[in-house]
Formats: structure tokens, sequence, C-alpha cells
């Protein structure tokens, strides 16, 4: 077994580790931060196989932008622990016989029979002017160019729903409205201007007078 195979059989162990932490986990804190190792070791496996902007778009995106704003956004949110302990003893049993079915449904397609070296033999040793970037780039927007503008469009209509959710009245929700604002005059009803005689202050260690001017 060469160095590159052994590499292959670490990141793969420690991928599919951490994606199971992320799912045993009780505290969500410990799920996403199982979750952003799944991610670097699946980025490593990226590497690997020769697909370096994959995977370093991987770390770069998912890793660096996406998860972080999850583990703040978990770390915001009160979540009620014992209520997550309570249901997750109680939908064990389904959730392992859906784990199990999922696990079936995956190896038959993706196993041997359909993804083996006969139907895929391996590939020719790319040239080392080669870049992947621009194979990937040419294999989007030409081949798949329909499913890619197909994905936009589902992304688009989940970040508009996403905002519709979020942006909800609410009755104890202080808001300001920015049309208000700006057609705001200067006028009475807005803005009094009020004068104020001056108030002279005692020198500091003098002694306070009274009204006739004997000092007390």
């Amino acid at each position: 077994m060469g160095f590159e195979k052994f590499l292959f059989y670490v990141f793969a162990l420690i991928t599919l580790w951490a994606a199971g932490m992320v799912i045993t986990r009780r505290n969500p804190v410990h799920a996403v931060l199982f979750l952003v190792l799944a991610f670097v070791s699946s980025a490593a496996l990226w590497v690997l196989i020769e697909a370096e902007f994959l995977g370093i778009v991987l770390v770069l995106v998912y890793v660096g932008a996406v998860m972080v704003l999850f583990l703040f956004v978990v770390m915001m949110l009160d979540v009620d622990l014992a209520a997550l302990r309570a249901g997750f003893i109680r939908a064990l049993p389904l959730g392992l016989l859906v784990a199990g079915v999922m696990a079936v449904e995956i190896f038959l397609i993706v196993g041997p029979a359909n993804f083996g070296l006969e139907a895929f033999p391996p590939p020719d040793a790319a040239p080392a002017d080669a870049t992947n970037t621009r194979d990937l780039g040419i294999l989007l927007y030409s081949i798949y160019i329909y499913p890619v503008e197909i994905a936009a469009v589902i992304l688009l209509v989940a970040i508009v729903a996403a905002i519709r959710l979020t942006l909800r009245r609410r009755p104890d929700n202080k808001s300001v409205d920015p049309a208000r604002q700006v057609r705001v005059k200067k006028g009475p009803d807005r803005i009094r201007l009020v004068k104020m005689a001056p108030e002279v202050e005692e020198p500091f260690g003098a002694s306070p007078t009274t009204e006739s001017g004997e000092t007390s």
C-alpha cells in the first residue's frame, strides 16, 4: 500500500468518524465543530484526487464562512438541551432504521457494480500545465449549464424565503422606517430649541455666601 492510499484511508476514516459525531453529539456547538472537521478531511480527499480547486473552495467557503456563521448562530440560540436529549432517545429506533435504508441505497448506487474500475478506469496522468479550475468551468458552463442555472434559481428562492420568514413583523420588535426618517423636516413638531441662562459656578474652595452677602 502506497503512501497516497494510506492518506486516503486515514482521511476517509476521519470523515466518517466526524460525520457520525455530528449526528450523535448532544451539544449543538460540538456537532458544528465536528462538521468543520468533516469538511476539512473531505477537502483533503479532494486534493488527493487532484481536484485542488474543489478542496480549496470547500475550505474557504464552507469552513471559513458558512460553518463559522452556523457556529455563531447556534451559540446565540437558546437551545433546550434537555428536550433534545429526550427526543433523541425517543427517535433513535426510527433514525437507525432510516440510516440503514440510506446506507443500503448508497451502496447499491455508488458500489463497485456502477462505479468500479471496470466502469471507470483510472484516467491518464494530467500534464504539468493542466488546471482543473479551467476544466471545471468549461464543464459547468457548457455541458451542465442547465443544472447550474436550476440550482441557482433554487438557492435564490431559498434566500428569499429565509429573508421573508426572518423579517416578519413582531409586536415586541423595535425597528426603524428609513422612508419616515428621510421625510423628517425641521419644525416645531420635531425639534424644540430651548435657551437657558448660563449658571455661574463658585470657585473651588470658596465659601458659599448667603443672600445678604455674609459667609456661613
